[in-house]
């Protein structure tokens, strides 16, 4: 970041990560090739740490629902068990594969713009063509979710390791593949959203420590100030936009980006 854009990056970015973390277009995604093309670039770790915002924006318009799932686990209903482990089986594989290869998709992947632009327009394309697919739908309750299905939508996740993929769109396509509903595969994300971006925040702020200084800590908190403002705002409305349009908007969005990123990077070599 150059000296004279001050406090406009961290903002920017923040804004960006709270905008699309939930839509399944590919938040790191974006945030690298606003890097990349527009210069709008921060440490790999800014890009993890911000998160944090978007994962208190989730509890901050969930707390209640969150409230009532602690309470009625502490007092034995099975249903509330029932929904607890299926998040935990969403979450193993996107967890142990962050730690496993953390470092090669930091410093290689993140990287690599083309592997991001290949990743948006070929996601788009699978998000449209199962978006419009005649489907068999058999799970509408999140908290009915059977533990294959979650199992099934954290192996997806794990894919979506790869920037440009999207987290919110692996797991929507794997829960809508095996017959979710639109507005239960959205939803569900929010909450498999909760583990892994917490877990992936706290190992990396171990990882990076000793990166972290006073300058870098400001950005962060700018940029984890803004992704929850923008984040709280794309939970409250996404579930009802996406019950009425689905989720080809989005789909067409990745399509476009990954798109003109090929063409910039191919054609005009930037």
């Amino acid at each position: 970041m150059n000296a004279d854009q001050g406090l406009f990056v961290p903002l920017v970015l923040g804004i960006l990560e709270g905008l699309t973390e939930f839509l399944p277009v590919s938040s790191t995604g974006h945030l690298l090739l606003a890097g990349h093309f527009f210069g709008l670039s921060r440490p790999a770790t800014f890009v993890v740490l911000i998160q944090l915002g978007a994962i208190l924006a989730v509890i901050t318009i969930y707390f209640t629902r969150l409230g009532l799932l602690i309470r009625d686990a502490l007092t034995g209903k099975a249903y509330a068990w029932h929904f607890a482990l299926a998040v935990v089986l969403a979450s193993i594989p996107g967890a142990l594969a962050g730690v496993l290869f953390r470092d090669y998709i930091q410093q290689v992947i993140y990287e690599t713009p083309l592997v991001i632009c290949i990743s948006l327009l070929v996601g788009g394309v699978v998000l449209l063509l199962v978006d419009r697919m005649p489907r068999r739908e058999k799970y509408d309750d999140i908290y009915t979710y059977p533990w294959h299905l979650a199992l099934i939508v954290g192996l997806f996740q794990m894919i979506a390791l790869i920037p440009g993929v999207s987290r919110s769109g692996a797991t929507v396509v794997g829960a809508m593949l095996f017959g979710a509903t639109k507005r239960s595969a959205a939803e569900f994300t929010f909450f498999i959203a909760l583990p892994i971006m917490a877990g992936a925040f706290g190992y990396d702020l171990y990882k990076s420590r000793e990166l972290i200084d006073p300058g870098l800590g400001l950005d962060i908190a700018i940029g984890f100030a803004a992704a929850f403002v923008v984040g709280a705002l794309v939970v409250r409305y996404l579930l009802d936009f996406v019950s009425r349009h689905g989720f080809a908007p989005f789909a067409w969005w990745r399509i476009v980006v990954g798109g003109l990123g090929l063409v910039a990077i191919l054609a005009f070599g930037l």
